[in-house]
């Protein structure tokens, strides 16, 4: 069988390029796929966004990364940190349409990261099947997939609706506030950008979603039945998660000098503190968390980033003696360690001695949280980290929420009650009996046989992904591209159609059937279910009746009985 190409397209970030990466070693283990990792190469980049590219290209040496250069964009003005990168993905098309165009064999499909919509115009011009690749929460997707209708039907602004609780399928209730800062206000630059990429999410083949079914069942379900598109038809999900980086040791080989702290602590006794690449906080902040900790009496491992380190992009690092409170790196020795900006987090989270991580739930960190099975203490700053906060502590309650982050400040004392409430508590008694089990579960999702592994089809799906990018796939504005010898070599445009439309007609009648029968049951269950409850009144009414029959029957047999008596009597 002929190797098939696939491409994956990722946004810039890092929480975006890693997840990607995954996805590229996980098509790779199933083998019969080669794997081209096309990324964008802006001449302005900062330090974190560099460092990621470069260790992206020594990810695997059986997968190709190939950048694509685009013209500066510094010159123009932005009124939101993301539209820069938006405005370079867009910048990349011509680049990107040259490269597939130029690939021998042909491009079988493309993969795009949620951010890289107008991708899709790219792979349509080319007759190649595009997939999107979303790299964060189910949950998050059925939300999105719903928004556009929601701006339609609702407020132009979620900005000044506070804690108004918005509705959606598949999720809890999310307060206006927990919103990405993109959408809070649609009107804006960037809410409108968002909106219309958001709108176009239903025209893929096909959604790669970074989860598990066990993990988010609910929302999932939502996305199949077609609760988030009502009336339109929801694209193909594939659940293909968690895709995590592995924790491999750093480049060099060497182990970080604080899992050797780690290793001399007990078992499930440290709160660990990381807020990935971008998580910085004031000096006010730093030292509330720190007397909050110090109170708490916990060990505890802390990668502490201020703003101004991240604002010169990491050129220095920060000054801990100004940053915290007086004296408390020396009261705080030996039970206490704090790193300078990085710490190896999926390395830390799968050592025994954690107990606990305090987290602002990006979606990469929740999910190594969740394969390491330790429970999360949220901390939501950016993005969608609020959004994947209802996720984790109210669907699938595997953390809980530190009160505060929408605040100016969290305090002190709600960081040490919350640090206290996971490691000492019967309530985070069962935070860590419910993520060891979704820790048991991820590993089981991913294995031979396991529910993600086999949405990857142990890469039969992705050999099948031009195959299956049939008409009924295709919007209106792309028909005119169809070319049979796309997807059916040298067969003759008639027996292609003929049989792909015998083949449609064939699945609709088998799911007519699978819904015929479903219904069936219902009905007979419900049938079954009235019939044992009628037969249980009947019998409550039968022996109502004979009680009541049998005392009647005793009371007139006492009458009659003394009525007797007394004319015996008087003969006598």
């Amino acid at each position: 069988m002929t190797e098939k190409t696939v491409v994956l397209y990722p946004s810039l970030g890092v929480g975006h390029l890693n997840p990607m990466a995954q996805l590229a070693k996980a098509i790779l283990r199933h083998g019969g796929v080669a794997v081209t990792i096309v990324v964008v190469d802006p001449p302005e980049k900062h330090a974190v966004l560099a460092a990621a590219l470069a260790r992206l290209a020594t990810v695997n040496p059986s997968i190709t990364v190939h950048l694509l250069p685009i013209p500066s964009c510094a010159s123009k003005q932005h009124s939101h940190p993301i539209v820069p990168i938006l405005d370079a993905l867009r910048t990349a098309n011509p680049a990107l349409r040259a490269f597939l165009a130029s690939r021998v064999p042909a491009v079988d499909a493309l993969v795009v990261d949620m951010f890289c919509t107008d991708a899709l115009d790219v792979a349509a011009e080319l007759t190649i099947p595009a997939y999107f690749f979303y790299p964060s929460a189910a949950g998050d997707l059925a939300v999105y997939l719903q928004i556009p209708d929601l701006c339609g039907a609702g407020p132009s602004s979620l900005k000044d609706m506070g804690k108004a609780a918005l509705n959606f399928a598949g999720v809890p209730a999310v307060r206006a506030l927990d919103m990405p800062d993109t959408m809070q206000d649609w009107e804006s630059d960037v809410g409108s950008i968002r909106l219309r990429q958001l709108a176009r999410m239903p025209e893929a083949a096909g959604i790669l979603v970074n989860s598990f079914e066990w993990l988010e069942s609910r929302a999932l379900k939502a996305l199949r039945d077609g609760h988030c598109l009502p009336g339109r038809s929801t694209p193909k999900i594939y659940c293909v998660g968690p895709l995590v980086d592995g924790g491999d040791a750093e480049g060099n080989g060497e182990r970080h000098t604080c899992l050797e702290w780690m290793d001399g602590q007990p078992r499930q006794s440290v709160v660990f503190l990381c807020f990935g690449s971008l998580g910085a906080f004031s000096a006010a902040q730093l030292k509330e968390t720190a007397r909050g900790l110090e109170r708490s009496g916990h060990r505890f491992l802390w990668a502490v980033r201020s703003r101004s380190s991240r604002e010169e992009q990491n050129s220095r690092e920060p000054d801990l003696q100004a940053l915290l409170p007086d004296g408390f790196l020396e009261r705080t020795r030996g039970r206490g360690l704090v790193l300078k900006n990085w710490a190896p987090q999926t390395q830390v989270l799968r050592h025994e001695a954690v107990g606990a991580f305090v987290t602002h739930c990006g979606w990469n960190s929740v999910l190594e949280a969740v394969m390491s099975g330790v429970p999360m203490i949220c901390w939501p700053l950016y993005a969608e980290q609020r959004l994947n906060k209802v996720h984790v502590v109210e669907e699938m309650k595997v953390g809980v929420v530190m009160e505060g982050y929408d605040e100016k400040l969290v305090t002190a004392d709600e960081v040490e009650a919350k640090v206290r409430l996971v490691m000492e508590s019967e309530e985070g008694k069962k935070l860590r009996e419910r993520t060891a089990m979704a820790k048991e579960m991820a590993a089981d999702a991913i294995k031979d046989g396991g529910s993600s592994h086999v949405e990857l089809g142990c890469g039969k799906n992705l050999r099948r992904f031009r195959a299956s990018y049939d008409v009924g796939c295709l919007k209106p504005r792309h028909l005119h591209m169809w070319s049979p010898a796309a997807v059916g070599g040298e067969e003759a445009e008639g027996e292609v159609g003929g049989r792909r439309e015998g083949e449609e007609e064939k699945e609709e009648g088998e799911e007519k059937e699978k819904k015929r029968r479903r219904r069936k049951g219902k009905r007979r269950r419900r049938r079954v279910k009235g019939e044992k409850k009628g037969k249980k009144e009947r019998r409550r009414r039968k022996r109502r009746r004979e009680d009541e029959k049998r005392r009647r029957e005793k009371g007139r047999g006492g009458e009659e009985n003394s009525d007797a008596a007394r004319p015996r009597q008087r003969r006598k």
